[in-house]
């Protein structure tokens, strides 16, 4: 396997849960629980804004079958009753989450996959991203440079460090469309490029991808059901609970470390 140079110790399992648990990545989350019922109502209700890219037809049409899925994948609260007030993500599967994405990310090194990286949420995990396209592209893989020029809902898509954004106005973009990675997609089939193997994303760059059959894994807040209830129908491969935009974001840097580790992406 390639190396990638990282300057933070990989943690054990416990002291990861730990440290998610004191940065609150996981644990008791900023996110209110009123914010989250709010999500999975109008998921429920139809709002392909909350589809994330996904096409969920009517089979979630009840927020408490939304809300069990939740309880069971990300470790909210499973009391219907409980409306107001804390909301938590079980630290326990984040970690299993970051390791199901290991497992992915090893197979993409050992059979050199092309692989695309692209978030919505730059401001908590665009180094999450970069550092894990850097220790694939050590590893062999091919990080897929996406066409130039391309535009969705008002913005620019662009690539920094290996990851692709959403540029409107000389800012990075906090989106949750889909039509970027739509953009993406759609422009690398106008120049006669292959599909990435893996897309490794979040919010509704994972789910469209998802969505058209390419093997893709995301980053999900707890109040972003949908790359969940993805995950349970088998559409999408990984849903990694967290929370996604952190006071810092150094924080995820032991994460990062352990996800690589795992993924036998560093130096022993």
């Amino acid at each position: 396997m390639g190396a990638m140079p990282i300057e933070t110790p990989v943690p054990s399992r416990a002291e990861l849960v730990e440290h998610l648990v004191r940065t609150r990545i996981a644990g008791e989350v900023a996110t209110p629980r009123e914010n989250n019922l709010s999500h999975y109502r109008k998921l429920a209700n139809g709002d392909r804004h909350y589809w994330l890219g996904l096409e969920l037809g009517d089979r979630w049409s009840d927020e408490q079958d939304v809300l069990a899925v939740m309880a069971e994948r990300c470790g909210v609260v499973d009391d219907p009753s409980h409306r107001f007030g804390q909301d938590t993500i079980d630290p326990e599967l984040t970690v299993s989450g970051l390791e199901r994405l290991a497992a992915r990310l090893h197979k993409a090194a050992l059979d050199r996959q092309r692989v695309l990286f692209a978030t919505g949420h730059p401001g908590g995990l665009l180094d999450v991203h970069r550092a894990t396209a850097d220790a694939l592209r050590a590893a062999g893989c091919e990080i897929v440079v996406i066409p130039r020029g391309l535009t969705a809902d008002e913005g620019s898509v662009w690539q920094f460090a290996g990851v692709a954004v959403q540029e409107r106005g000389a800012t990075l973009w906090h989106t949750h469309s889909p039509a970027p990675m739509a953009a993406i997609l759609d422009g690398l089939a106008a120049e006669g490029r292959d599909l990435p193997d893996l897309v490794v994303a979040d919010h509704g760059w994972a789910g469209c991808a998802a969505q058209r059959g390419i093997d893709a894994a995301g980053y999900a807040d707890c109040n972003d059901p949908a790359l969940f209830l993805g995950e349970a129908e088998g559409t999408l491969q990984v849903a990694v609970p967290l929370d996604d935009h952190v006071r810092d974001p150094r924080f995820y840097d032991p994460m990062t470390a352990y996800l690589l580790a795992t993924a036998g992406l560093l130096d022993a």
